[in-house]
């Protein structure tokens, strides 16, 4: 009974405990509500009146803005309008500019008109005039005709041939003159300038010819040379394409050949033969071999020691060969590598005395007959040769022109290249430089008298100084002067083409008048 009157007062203590937290949670969220609401009413409160003063300061600024806004607008309104009012002053400027070029256009176009006019009206007073002119020209023609007794194509004839006369003889006198002056005012001078070169350049002459001797220790070694049945100077002459010749000469062989190059393999060949002792075809063809390659190894170097004594540098290994076989070659028989040797340094002291370039001078000097060390061997002139050979290694173009202008086979284009051709002149002009064949120098001098003689006028013709003058003799009465200088340039053109010769040949055409009387 006790324990549950307890379990009822625990549970009813429980809920009046429930009870009691209930009310006070209520109470509890009462008193949070009625706080939420005052608070919010705060903030609220708050929020409007920060609403209000912003609603305040945005209409001010607003205010503020619109005004700023206006002031501008009027601003802008008042430069536009000024610049519309300028604008329609420049309007009316340029209005009244073409109003007063409008008029003034119109003046002129009126004066133009009566100008116009007036110009018609000349134009038909001039024709009218123009014809009675032709009538009484026609008139004059006809009475000249008539006094003269020649046609008016006639008159017309004559006179073009005594203006063309007149102006023949003005020309020759003017070209005698010009070059006389030319030769007076450079005659000086390149004579100092060839004369220095030619002293400043001193070489021996070397004159080589189409046979060598060899000598030999005894007279029976040429049996030991012939061999057994002859087989050892058959496979001598075989190999180096040389003629051996054995004669009753006491001591010497004879060796004969057009090619220098193979002359000299021969003749180094059979020296060393010789003095080795041993001659039989195998022997010989070793020997043989090794003087070739000797030959060839000593032309090259006789290239490479010109080349370095006169200064250039960069020349293709081809060329270098090629310049060494001028070595044994020659032109009348003057050495062509000594011949281009002096013609570089005569050529290089001139260029140094005129102020051109040295060493491009001496290149092209060196050069300029470079075709001479294969035409034995490929067709064609030295001339072209030389050209391809130098164009196909990159030589310069002063090179190539000298090549071909000293032959006037095409004109100089540079001052270098005139030089060549002078200094060409003078190594192959001097005295003692070439020798030719008796018979050739013979119709040499014939042929340059027909030449002369050929022309009308010539009284008589003489080949002087060993056929390097030509001296001709006119008739006065058939000859002028003037005529006489025309004669010479050419006579001189008419040698250039026909002939073959070294140096240069100076043609000299005199004419005498002489007045007789006697007195009885």
């Amino acid at each position: 009974m006790s324990l549950g009157l307890t379990a009822a007062l625990v549970l009813a203590a429980a809920a009046l405990g429930v009870v009691a937290g209930v009310s006070w949670v209520q109470a509890r969220l009462r008193r949070v509500r009625r706080d939420a609401a005052a608070e919010a009413e705060r903030i609220l409160a708050e929020a409007r009146q920060r609403a209000e003063q912003e609603r305040h300061t945005l209409v001010v600024e607003g205010k503020e803005a619109a005004f700023r806004a206006k002031e501008a607008w009027e601003r802008e309104e008042a430069r536009r309008r000024e610049e519309i009012e300028r604008a329609e002053r420049r309007l009316a400027d340029r209005a009244e500019q073409l109003e007063r070029k409008a008029q003034r256009l119109e003046e002129r176009e009126q004066v133009l008109q009566r100008r116009q006019a007036e110009l018609v009206r000349q134009r038909r007073l001039l024709h009218a005039e123009r014809e009675t002119l032709d009538r009484e020209r026609r008139d004059v023609d006809r009475r000249l005709e008539q006094l003269a007794g020649l046609t008016r194509d006639e008159a017309r004839a004559l006179l073009l041939q005594q203006l063309e006369e007149e102006a023949r003889a003005e020309a020759q006198q003017r070209a005698r003159e010009i070059r006389e002056e030319a030769r007076r005012q450079a005659e000086r001078e390149a004579r100092e300038i060839v004369a220095l070169a030619i002293q400043r350049v001193a070489v021996d002459q070397a004159l080589e010819s189409t046979v060598s001797v060899v000598a030999l220790p005894s007279d029976d070694m040429k049996g030991r040379i012939i061999g057994r049945e002859g087989r050892n100077i058959r496979a001598f002459e075989q190999l180096t394409g040389v003629d051996l010749v054995i004669d009753d000469t006491p001591e010497v062989v004879v060796l004969s050949c057009f090619d220098p190059v193979r002359r000299e393999v021969a003749r180094l060949a059979l020296e060393r033969l010789v003095a080795d002792g041993r001659i039989h075809p195998s022997r010989i063809e070793e020997i043989v071999s090794r003087s070739r390659k000797d030959v060839e190894r000593g032309m090259v170097e006789a290239a490479e020691e010109a080349l370095y004594e006169l200064g250039i540098h960069g020349v293709h290994p081809e060329i270098v060969k090629v310049l060494g076989r001028l070595k044994y070659r020659t032109s009348y028989g003057q050495n062509q590598l000594q011949h281009a040797r002096e013609v570089a340094w005569l050529a290089g002291t001139m260029a140094a005395e005129l102020g051109f370039d040295v060493t491009l001078a001496k290149r092209a000097g060196l050069l300029h007959d470079i075709g001479k060390g294969l035409t034995h061997e490929h067709e064609g002139s030295h001339v072209e040769l030389g050209w391809e050979l130098c164009r196909r290694y990159g030589e310069p173009d002063v090179v190539l022109n000298a090549i071909r202008a000293h032959h006037d086979e095409e004109p100089h284009r540079y001052p270098e290249t005139f030089l060549v051709t002078a200094a060409d002149a003078i190594s192959g002009a001097r005295p003692g430089a070439r020798r030719e064949m008796f018979e050739t120098y013979v119709k040499r001098l014939e042929r340059m008298e027909q030449i002369a003689n050929s022309f009308p006028g010539v009284e008589r013709c003489f080949a002087v100084q060993a056929g390097r003058e030509l001296r001709i003799l006119v008739l006065p009465d058939r000859v002028n002067d003037d005529e006489a200088v025309r004669l010479a340039d050419q006579v001189a053109r008419r040698i250039e083409e026909e002939l073959q010769y070294p140096g240069q040949i100076k043609v000299v055409v005199i004419r005498e008048t002489r007045a007789t009387n006697f007195a009885r």
